[in-house]
């Protein structure tokens, strides 16, 4: 194989903070691609404008290897959408994203890419066990199949952000301007040949987790309104069923009024309690329809696209991620 031309991987590694971990998991990434001679690769690292020695650490790594490229945010633009612009800016055959803490195992890479030899699109890892506690694991895996049951598209349970996914879909995620992505839903929604791979998850290998449940539950959100038009059907129901639930207690009143004689005392606490009751119902509703017209505000606003503050080892004629001129 000498004379034959490597096939490139883009590896794509989301940071924030990880100053304890960055350089760990560049060294192996790099043990991995040492023993897949028959493979180049180059590491993307979205740094969202980590506060501590992550980008210093970066900076230093980038200029003893041209294969690290590094792109800076201004400020923090979210886990999901620094993930979009990794995607946008890999150049391989197919890319592989894994966190930065090393909980996503770098040495599962050889038997991805024999999976995508075999012709799948995307490779996507199953965990089997979490390092999470209880009610957090059980959080999330209740989560993983009510998406899955709500949504249109088929969604792997249990699957996570660790995913090789082939040229192909790197192709269509260039089309995709989205200012709340939800990526691994995005790629399962795309099609194509996709299988899972089973592997434990690991312990951080150090530092503190950047994902709160804030973000988990945000993600979450974003995961149902991004996949399923549930929530507002659930409200379209629920508005007809309590209609039919008033026009059926009018009835018995008229019946009870006019032919059985009844003289229903006046129900100045019953008239409240339903006044109440359907105040809360509309405000719950007008909140899920907030939800999708938020996100229609958010998309249309031209600043979809990160802003990028520093690029290391990128072509200075290739503007990556660029905000366009709209």
């Amino acid at each position: 194989m000498n004379g034959e031309p490597k096939t490139l991987v883009s590896i794509l590694v989301p940071a924030l903070n990880e100053e304890q971990n960055v350089v760990r998991c560049y060294e192996a990434i790099v043990r991995v691609f040492e023993k897949l001679p028959e493979y180049s690769y180059e590491i993307i690292v979205t740094d969202n404008h980590s506060t501590d020695r992550t980008f210093d650490l970066l900076e230093e790594l980038a200029q003893k290897d041209r294969a690290l490229k590094v792109i800076r945010f201004s400020r923090n633009y979210g886990y999901q959408r620094s993930l979009l612009c990794a995607y946008k800016a890999a150049s391989g055959a197919c890319s592989i994203q894994l966190d930065c803490d090393l909980q996503d195992p770098p040495e599962l890479i050889p038997e991805m890419l024999q999976l995508w030899r075999m012709g799948h699109q995307v490779v996507y890892g199953i965990r089997r066990s979490l390092q999470d506690g209880f009610a957090v694991a059980t959080a999330r895996r209740a989560f993983y199949r009510f998406i899955t049951w709500i949504s249109d598209d088929e969604l792997p349970v249990n699957a996570g952000e660790f995913r090789l996914v082939d040229r192909r879909i790197l192709t269509e995620l260039h089309k995709v301007d989205d200012a709340s992505p939800y990526l691994r839903g995005l790629i399962s929604a795309m099609g194509f040949s996709q299988i899972g791979l089973e592997y434990d998850r690991a312990d951080r290998a150090a530092g503190q987790s950047k994902f709160p449940l804030k973000s988990m539950i945000s993600l979450a959100v974003d995961g149902v309104l991004n996949h399923s038009l549930l929530p507002l059907r659930f409200a379209s129901i629920s508005g007809i069923m309590i209609g039919l639930l008033t026009l059926l207690l009018t009835f018995v009143y008229l019946v009870g009024r006019i032919f059985l004689g009844q003289h229903w005392p006046a129900g100045f606490a019953t008239t409240t309690i339903l006044l109440l009751m359907s105040i809360s119902i509309n405000s719950i509703f007008m909140g899920i329809l907030g939800e999708y017209v938020g996100r229609l505000f958010l998309q249309a606003k031209s600043s979809a696209s990160p802003i990028v503050e520093t690029r290391l080892n990128f072509p200075e004629v290739v503007t990556l991620v660029a905000r366009e001129t709209r």
